[in-house]
């Protein structure tokens, strides 16, 4: 079974002249078929997200004019563009509409859902995408829309920002992506109106962003990240955020949108596995974004200096968004203009600099939350999740039920690379249930192609053992796979369990249930507007690797060693507190330095 959307890294996608220039002939052909006599160039199935599509699609015919001159296109353009001012402008309230400020304000915006009180929540995003398919043409307009036509977009244009900032709450649906969207809308819209309207809404736009978005950004890794949907990071939103926060510095120059663009851009780095697959959200956990984040990635790739671009998107969207059918749809055609129209290449090699919620070498990943706990292990093409026991999540020593790996204090990292192997320890104070502070030692180490992973902690009464994650994906190829297994040794016994309960609370890895869907069924509202990530914290059990403690061990410490990834016997030796001696390095655990920061020595055998 494979995951629907996790396909392959973004980076694969043709982005040369001729490739855009080949999606925007596809797009005029389809375009001049469907056009309809009124001027529709919706797709036919199209039922939802529907109110700003013609005009997305007119933009895009408006882009391929200016680099084709196609002589069939001004006819096209200005009776797509006549029939969206007339029959997609809406003036009436929207019945049931619940986040007015006032109401018969005559406004013009756009709807979701054309039936009036049919769906109408999503006319917000809706309306910040009509602006800017409406930006896009009056950029593309010369030459190409005559007077009258191009004053009348203007005027709703300026309709659908009042509507968006003065008629209705700002970000009602506390969605980061829509509202930096909004914003781009306003500084784009300011570049065509005089002066002093201009100065006021450039302004106006700034001003959102400073109080309504940046604000309120959520901390999470430590990086300060615009919320989606209530949450810090959504694995689908984050990245288009990551775009709009590009246009907007393209636009602007404001710094501001570089700084906040340069954090999202490397926490999205740091939680990034090698391989690309991510999930997690509180939208969705595995519906990847395609094309529309790409100028994100890009743009800030580059400017971090790491390949963003290995990120899996949907690639069935390939470079616009399309219907089941491969037929266009324009919905977010305003992110394929800005992404032809810069000429950021895409940087491909990784960062070097260490990440302190990052260990990244080769084909070995690991992602570290916000605890300095794995949130996601690459090895040996498999992804490994934080296994669940006893409602407890993560990786870590686990006795009588309770998991080892919950910080009550300062947790310390040291990295360091020696002899072509990249290590990090993380050393982090833990109270057990016993409430007696002990110090758990986590150590990381890797070659590029193995992870070995050793846990020391003081000396536990009973039998611990090591909790070492959930295996659940792996690379097939363009494509992402469930598994339910993957190559794991330990020093002390291994064993693989999987969850005794068939509920919906207990997870097993050799079920068809992906973790998205089973992440919906425990949230608590219903899928789409439930949060995934709440709901599988109300997971009780999953299948895991479960390692015994290593034997001959230090006296006064329990260690668990486990690698991950092929090779041969792996018995691994200890001594002093702590050296560790495997196949392929030694490590030693020093004393601490002034910062209370544990000392480390590696070097290969």
């Amino acid at each position: 079974m494979h995951l629907p959307r996790q396909l392959g890294p973004l980076h694969d996608l043709p982005d040369t002249p001729e490739a855009y220039d080949a999606v925007l002939a596809d797009v005029t052909e389809q375009a001049l078929a469907r056009l309809t006599p009124e001027g529709n160039l919706e797709h036919p199935d199209a039922d939802d997200d529907i109110g700003d599509t013609s005009l997305g699609v007119t933009s895009l015919l408006a882009l391929a004019w200016q680099r084709s001159k196609d002589p069939r296109l001004p006819e096209a353009v200005h009776r797509s563009l006549a029939f969206h001012l007339r029959e997609r402008v809406y003036r009436e309230d929207n019945p049931g509409y619940p986040n007015l400020r006032v109401r018969n304000s005559g406004l013009p915006y756009a709807r979701y859902v054309l039936k009036a009180g049919a769906h109408p929540i999503g006319d917000w995003p809706s309306t910040v995408w009509a602006l800017l398919q409406a930006v896009n043409m009056l950029d593309l307009a010369e030459g190409l829309v005559d007077e009258e036509q191009r004053t009348e977009l203007l005027e709703v244009a300026r309709g659908y920002w009042r509507w968006l900032t003065e008629a209705t709450f700002f970000n009602p649906q506390e969605a980061g992506n829509q509202a930096i969207g909004c914003v781009v809308g306003g500084l784009m819209l300011a570049r065509h109106l005089p002066d002093a309207p201009a100065d006021a809404m450039r302004e106006r736009a700034l001003r959102l962003y400073l109080d309504e978005i940046r604000a309120h950004r959520v901390p999470d890794r430590g990086a300060l990240l615009p919320p989606e949907h209530g949450g810090a990071y959504d694995n689908n939103y984050g990245p288009i955020s990551l775009s709009f926060l590009a246009q907007a510095h393209r636009i602007s120059g404001a710094e501001m949108f570089a700084e906040d663009g340069d954090a999202l851009a490397r926490y999205i780095d740091a939680r990034l596995p090698n391989g690309g697959f991510d999930n997690g959200g509180p939208r969705y956990s595995e519906q990847h974004s395609g094309f529309e984040s790409v100028l994100g990635l890009r743009y800030f790739g580059a400017r971090i200096g790491s390949d963003l671009g290995r990120y899996r998107g949907d690639t069935n969207w390939g470079r616009h968004a399309v219907k089941p059918d491969g037929g266009v749809d324009g919905h977010f055609a305003w992110m394929l203009v800005w992404q032809i129209q810069d000429p950021t290449p895409w940087h491909r090699e990784p960062s070097t600099a260490p990440a302190r919620h990052q260990l990244r070498a080769g084909s070995i990943s690991v992602a570290f939350d916000h605890r300095m706990t794995p949130s996601l292990v690459e090895a040996g093409g498999t992804y490994y999740l934080p296994a669940a026991v006893n409602r407890q999540h993560g990786f870590g020593p686990v006795l009588d039920g309770f998991l080892y790996c919950r910080p009550m204090g300062e947790v310390r990292v040291r990295d360091v690379h020696a002899d072509g192997l990249t290590a990090k320890l993380v050393s982090k104070p833990v109270v057990g249930r016993d409430h007696v502070l002990r110090h758990v030692r986590s150590l990381y180490v890797t070659d590029g192609t193995r992870l070995w992973v050793t846990v020391a902690v003081e000396r536990l009464d009973g039998s611990p053992y090591l909790l070492a994650g959930l295996p659940y994906a792996a690379d097939d190829g363009d494509r992402v796979r469930r598994v339910a297994e993957g190559e794991v040794a330990a020093a002390g016994a291994l064993r693989l369990t999987h969850p005794a309960g068939q509920s919906a609370d207990h997870f097993d890895a050799r079920a068809e249930l992906t973790q998205e869907q089973a992440a919906f069924v425990l949230a608590a509202d219903p899928r789409g507007y439930g949060n995934p990530d709440e709901g599988w914290r109300h997971l009780v059990a999953s299948t895991a690797y479960e390692a015994e403690p290593a034997p001959g061990a230090p006296e006064k410490l329990h260690v668990f060693a486990v690698r991950y990834g092929a090779g041969g016997d792996f018995a691994p030796t200890f001594e002093g507190d702590l050296t560790v001696r495997t196949e392929a390095f030694t490590a030693v655990v020093g004393a601490e330095d002034v910062h209370g920061v544990p000392g480390l020595a590696l070097a290969a055998c």
